[in-house]
């Protein structure tokens, strides 16, 4: 008897909202909505077997669900600011044995560290992985990976907003309960911002699209342009690596 393949769905999170660079996720970048690129860069990982963009019920977001429309993968419309109840009800509407947490604010995500991710999870006998327990990888690759029933129990016991607003502390906070496994870089690179959150992120994103020739480039590719183009580098310098996650801790509270 053949043993049940394991469903992967990527659940890429997104929203026109954003405080600091707002309708950052159809921002061009090389012709393109960076949305289309973190799209395009899931789509290529081995192990994703399919792909949901989860964004919220606020009507800003209909030109975000019409990209989707354009590129041919679903959205998933939920609650704006319980981001955890958003990937739930996304995995309920989309059956999944396992949930690959991405976010739209990554157009330079290398499906290789992705997959890496997911495969550290199958083979850990784990409930968590992730590259972001430990940051070894720049920030920009982020590949967060956990099982549904983990997914389920959080969303039903996590009670602080920063637990609601950012889906995975209450899991990471609890190693009681979930069996986690933390994924490093053989270096560490975790200096490196490579997420889209300012706009000095957004012209160093653009820098490097423009100056990569190679029809998809990865990890490797954006550091060997880096050594020889340090200027490129300094561009977005000196912001503060998970800002939004740092502010809601300031900011927590219980929610019902």
């Amino acid at each position: 008897m053949t043993s049940k393949k394991t469903n992967i769905m990527a659940v890429i999170q997104a929203r026109m909202g954003s405080t600091r660079l707002p309708g950052k996720v159809l921002m061009e970048i090389g012709g393109k909505p960076a949305l289309y690129h973190v799209v395009s860069r899931v789509r290529k990982a081995a192990a994703i077997d399919r792909v949901v963009v989860a964004a919220t019920r606020n009507p800003i977001d209909d030109p975000l669900q019409a990209c989707c429309e354009t590129l041919g993968v679903a959205c998933f419309r939920g609650d704006e600011d319980d981001v955890l109840d958003r990937f739930y009800q996304t995995a309920v509407q989309y059956p999944a044995d396992v949930i690959v947490r991405i976010t739209a604010d990554c157009p330079l995500l290398d499906p290789n560290v992705t997959d890496h991710v997911v495969h550290a999870f199958l083979e850990g006998q784990c409930d968590y992985a992730s590259n972001t327990q430990v940051c070894t990888y720049p920030d920009g690759l982020d590949t967060e990976v956990f099982s549904f029933q983990a997914l389920e129990r959080a969303w039903r016991e996590a009670r602080l907003l920063s637990e609601r607003e950012h889906v995975t502390p209450y899991i990471k906070n609890h190693p009681e309960i979930f069996r986690l496994k933390s994924v490093e870089n053989d270096c560490d690179l975790s200096a490196l911002r490579w997420t889209l959150d300012e706009p000095t992120d957004l012209e160093f994103i653009r820098a490097v699209y423009e100056n990569i020739s190679c029809e998809f480039f990865g990890m490797e590719e954006i550091l060997t342009l880096l050594q020889s183009h340090p200027d490129i580098g300094r561009i977005n310098q000196g912001i503060e690596r998970n800002e939004g996650y740092q502010k809601s801790l300031r900011e927590d509270r219980i929610v019902k």
